[in-house]
């Protein structure tokens, strides 16, 4: 059998280091005049199981929701309610006595099932600044139903206790992360994708790839222009546009978030994972982490370290 190697793909790599966690998983039933304020953790990902509700969140505006739509919320608080002036008390306030499935109002008029996620590696800020607030998925949209059946994978695989029930349930989340990020490059305007859209352009997502891809070897601008068949400055322009950063400071950022997810993680010490980036000395290694993370390799590896231990507790 001959295996061959997969090429570099950004946007995997960049989901791997975000670390996804499952934080729960919870259906709510609802009926006559409710409404309910939710308040995510870092993103949450919904479906109308059955019937129909409003989504109102500030500086948007209310959105129905039928039987199959999805949506995804990123940060925002947002409310669910009957209608348009209801309102809303703390959802928290109904699931701390329910637990994961809570009924609210009168009557079962709409069934929601949702998701919440967190995200602790080095490159969640990247992933959640590329979408919008609100997300919605219409339930007549290419994706939509493969979306809501992953979401109801997540919800049997949180409830069910069985071995490797966590493991399967974030990946099942990664999935439809995934899903929804595919949706958002199908029907955003270009220039909203920010980075995502760089994706799209040959050029620039060659120039991802061969980055993301050499690690133990960091590209030259000469180099990346030269794969791209441009010239120095038009190509360091072009990128810049694209993304924000200059092809070189992009490739900094990266092999700084790899590095700060072996840091996180406990693989190698400092002076291992600087070898490893290729870095000829501890301090050339240092002065560029903080420059990325705005704190020293040895601070920020304490930092996660204390952060674990705070959330064992």
């Amino acid at each position: 059998m001959i295996i061959q190697n997969t090429v570099s793909d950004p946007l995997s790599n960049i989901l791997s280091l975000s670390e996804l966690r499952a934080k729960c998983s919870v259906r709510l039933q609802a009926g006559g005049r409710w409404a309910l304020q939710f308040r995510p953790i870092e993103l949450k990902f919904n479906v109308v199981r059955w019937g129909e509700c409003w989504l109102r969140m500030d500086g948007m505006a209310p959105c129905h929701l039928k039987v199959g739509d999805c949506f995804v919320i990123a940060r925002k608080p947002f409310i669910l309610a009957s209608g348009l002036d209801v309102e809303a008390i703390n959802a928290s306030d109904v699931f701390s006595h329910a637990g994961a499935s809570a009924t609210f109002g009168v009557g079962d008029d709409v069934e929601l099932l949702g998701g919440s996620v967190s995200m602790v590696g080095p490159t969640a800020t990247e992933l959640l600044d590329v979408l919008p607030p609100a997300l919605i998925i219409r339930a007549e949209s290419a994706g939509a139903s493969s979306f809501g059946w992953l979401l109801d994978e997540l919800d049997r695989e949180w409830q069910s206790n069985q071995p490797g029930a966590h493991v399967m349930s974030n990946d099942l989340l990664r999935l439809i992360f995934v899903r929804a990020l595919r949706h958002h490059i199908s029907v955003a305007d270009a220039a909203d994708l920010n980075w995502l859209g760089a994706l799209g352009d040959p050029i620039i997502a060659a120039a991802l790839r061969a980055i993301h891809g050499a690690l133990d070897k960091p590209l030259r601008l000469a180099e990346m222009a030269r794969m791209a068949g441009m010239s120095r400055s038009g190509f360091a322009a072009l990128f810049k546009a694209r993304l924000g950063r200059a092809p070189v400071e992009y490739a900094t950022r990266w092999r700084m978030h790899v590095a700060a997810s072996l840091l996180r993680n406990g693989r190698g010490k400092i002076t291992t994972v600087a070898a490893s980036l290729r870095y000829l000395s501890n301090a050339a290694f240092g002065a560029a982490f903080r420059r990325v993370h705005g704190k020293s390799p040895g601070q920020y590896r304490r930092d996660c370290s204390t952060a674990k231990l705070a959330s064992q507790k």
